[in-house]
Parts: structure tokens; C-alpha cells; sequence
């Protein structure tokens, strides 16, 4: 399928679930697929909020861009969630400021209070929301599907690039003058927290850098949970 196709089909999606749903919100991490899809709902003046999670241990690169992002789409103003500031001092206190380098379970508890605990206020009171998961981004994202019931939510949930190629994203980017992470610049497809992400070398996975001392298929940090895939209607 072409790039043409893809976008035709993204922009056609996009415009569904702004049609179907009441309130609807991006999840924007300002990686390269965020900004595809910021860039899109702007172009096409959809009725789509935007949010951020801020973990407190982002890169610099990551503030400078989400700066210049709202300078750039002024129609849409990110709103930004942070961490519950007791339960986080808390956990550093308890098991110390690295502790994600421990184990699964300090990194996925360091996980859960600076992600999912902030991801769920922002989607109280949605009725849906928009990731930019790829199925060619790792191994635990080879069965979505462009939509899912996220029953940990309560919601539904839309990849709206699911069948995108990192090629398909790079060649909008500059298409388009799309503003990106500076990271990418430095060989950083994947961006998380700063002590999560680290460079990757030439021929590796596109999330090798992020958790690159765990195991593939243990590589996600939660917000993500695999669920059954919706079929379109026919």
C-alpha cells in the first residue's frame, strides 16, 4: 500500500472517530508518530484535545519541542499531567532515584506512577483516545489493530498509523515541515524518560533503546496493554 493510501485511509479515521465520539483526546508523546498525527488533526481542524505525560525525567530535547509545539499549533494547547508527587517521593525514597535498573518490577512500578497513574486522569471523562502505535515498532504490537476496546479504561482506543513504516513517517515529516524531536537527529527512533532511552546501532529494533537491559517481549512500560482487536464493520 502506498503512502498515499495509508494517509487517506489515517485522515478518513481520524475524521470517524471525531464523528463518533464526543470527547476524544491524542496522547502525545512527542515522538515522530505524534507528530504526524498533531499535525493532522490540525490540518484538518478536528475536534480532538491533546494531552501529555510528563514523567519529570523527559530529555531536554523533548521540552524544547513540546515548547515550539505550542507555538506552532496554538488551536491546540497540550494540556500536560504529572506524577502524584507522594506517591512518587515514596517510591525514590524507599528504593532509591534509579531503581528501574533493578529489576522488571521496580521499573514497571517506576512505570506505573509516572505514566499510568497520570494516564488515567487524562482519559477520565473520554470517550475514546489516539496513540501512535506501529505494528513494525516491536514484537508487542504485532497483533493491534487500527482500533480496541481499552477495557483497563473503559474506553475505545485508535492507532491510527498502525500500517505505517518508519519510512512512510519520515518521508511526511519532511513533506510537510513537521517539527520533531532533536533526538531523532541522534539516531533515538524510541523516547521515553532520559535513563530509558539510549542511542541505537545500525540494523537494530527501533525500541532497542528504550529498556535495552530487559528482555523484548517485557518492553513496554503499561500504557499499551494488549487487548482484542475490533473489526470494522462491514
Amino acid at each position: 500500500m502506498s503512502l498515499a493510501d495509508k494517509l487517506a485511509q489515517t485522515e478518513a479515521l481520524l475524521q470517524e472517530i471525531a464523528r463518533t465520539h464526543g470527547k476524544v483526546a491524542l496522547a502525545n508523546s512527542f515522538g515522530a508518530e505524534d507528530m504526524v498525527l498533531t499535525h493532522l488533526i490540525a490540518k484538518l481542524s478536528l475536534p480532538i484535545a491533546i494531552f501529555s505525560l510528563d514523567t519529570g525525567r523527559l530529555p531536554l530535547e523533548t521540552y524544547d519541542l513540546m515548547q515550539k509545539v505550542g507555538e506552532a499549533y496554538p488551536a491546540y494547547p497540550i494540556r500536560v499531567y504529572y506524577p502524584d508527587a507522594a506517591a512518587l517521593e515514596a517510591y525514590v525514597n524507599e528504593n532509591g532515584i534509579n531503581a528501574f535498573y533493578n529489576s522488571v518490577e521496580q521499573r514497571k512500578s517506576c512505570c506505573h506512577i509516572r505514566k499510568i497513574a497520570p494516564l488515567k486522569r487524562a482519559l477520565s471523562g473520554l470517550d475514546a483516545w489516539i496513540t501512535g502505535l506501529r505494528r513494525q515498532q516491536s514484537p508487542t504490537r504485532q497483533d493491534l489493530g487500527d482500533r480496541e476496546h481499552d477495557a483497563d479504561n473503559g474506553l475505545m482506543k485508535y492507532n491510527p498509523l498502525i500500517e505505517w513504516t518508519e519510512k512512510d513517517i519520515w518521508a511526511y515529516i519532511r513533506e510537510h515541515g513537521v517539527p520533531y524531536n532533536a533526538l531523532h537527529d541522534k539516531h533515538v527512533p524510541s523516547i521515553g524518560c532520559a535513563p530509558c532511552t539510549r542511542p541505537i546501532a545500525m540494523g537494530e529494533d527501533v525500541r532497542a533503546g528504550r529498556w535495552w537491559w530487559e528482555n523484548p517481549e517485557s518492553k513496554e512500560c503499561g500504557l499499551h496493554v494488549k487487548a482484542s482487536p475490533l473489526k470494522r464493520p462491514d
